[in-house]
């Protein structure tokens, strides 16, 4: 039987069963009670519980190797997910843990980063217990089920002047009347091209000759964000850049750059030209925000690759002034 004390704001739970003991601690008595619950039935069915009696951390870790190795961004998650090991988090064992420490694990990473970090590693957190839940049966459920997601920051509006793409461009060093030699010049080439195409830098860092089609005005990405393919329309100035990088090459990368390349040259660049809270994929909000006056919304998110049209408004940052002008 479960045996529920209240110690000091919690609440303790004890059970023994058929020769199997077990305890917790919560920090209400409604969720000793349903954990009491959900462990004596598991006992009583399998006469002894199918937790394996091992920390978070272990879940966190057979989740990178089996899950986390077959994805585009596993290296991304890697980072993340030891992040979460070394949290007091990790520690937990598995048969112990329940929605409190998740609530917990909730409150002290809001003291370190934004809600928008806590946001991502929630997700990767709560499909993490999912498999655990469904493919290992290493967890009854899911502990992150009904604790309070922090909730999503503003949506960002940043958008680009044309004063500060001008000095951006100088502090580039990028000429339109000459073939961009240097790395930094080559960044110049490809902010502008993102604003073009409202390509992401690394999509533009990834394509390469063998997929642009000059004659046809459009460049093929075989590997996007989402996991599929797109062509990407090209504007008269957009065929203008990719000519001018040509030049005499006909194969390898167009813009001849690294995507650590394009953050810290654009960094650099940003803070030569004074210019604050401006980041390169925020060329994406400009760029959508220009596309939308050329283009129905339906050619415009197939375009930029997004199927959401509610993600399309996220990036969509016309003005009321510019707005007006469509009156």
């Amino acid at each position: 039987m479960a045996t529920i004390r209240k110690r000091g704001r919690t609440w303790r739970v004890e059970i023994a069963r058929h020769g199997i003991r077990k305890s917790s601690t919560f920090d209400t008595k409604a969720e000793a009670s349903a954990w009491a619950t959900r462990v004596e039935a598991s006992i009583l069915e399998g006469g002894q519980s199918t937790i394996p009696d091992k920390p978070v951390r272990a879940l966190l870790e057979r989740y990178a190797e089996e899950v986390s190795s077959t994805k585009r961004g596993k290296r991304w998650e890697n980072v993340r997910l030891d992040q979460l090991g070394r949290d007091t988090l990790g520690d937990v064992r598995l048969p112990n843990l329940n929605a409190s420490h998740v609530a917990a694990w909730r409150d002290r990473r809001l003291g370190d980063v934004s809600a928008a970090s806590v946001r991502r590693e929630w997700n990767l957190l709560h499909h993490a217990f999912n498999v655990a839940v469904r493919e290992w049966k290493w967890l009854s459920d899911n502990p992150m089920t009904g604790v309070r997601r922090p909730p999503p920051p503003q949506a960002r509006d940043r958008r680009i002047s044309q004063d500060e793409i001008d000095r951006l461009l100088f502090a580039l060093g990028y000429e339109h009347e000459r073939r961009p030699e240097t790395i930094t010049a080559r960044v110049g080439a490809a902010m502008l091209f993102a604003i073009e195409t409202a390509m992401r830098a690394g999509e533009i860092v990834a394509l390469t000759w063998d997929r642009v089609y000059l004659d046809d005005k459009f460049v093929r990405l075989p590997q996007t964000k989402n996991g599929t393919s797109r062509d990407v329309a090209l504007s008269a100035e957009a065929v203008r850049i990719v000519r001018q990088m040509q030049g005499d090459k006909s194969t390898g990368p167009v813009f001849g750059l690294a995507t650590a390349q394009v953050d810290a040259l654009f960094r650099k660049a940003k803070a030569r030209a004074l210019i604050g809270d401006l980041h390169f994929h925020d060329t994406r909000h400009e760029a959508i925000t220009r596309l939308s006056k050329k283009l129905n919304v339906l050619d415009l998110a197939r375009m930029v690759g997004i199927r959401d049209l509610r993600i399309l408004m996220i990036y969509y940052n016309a003005t009321a002034a510019e707005i007006a002008e469509h009156l």
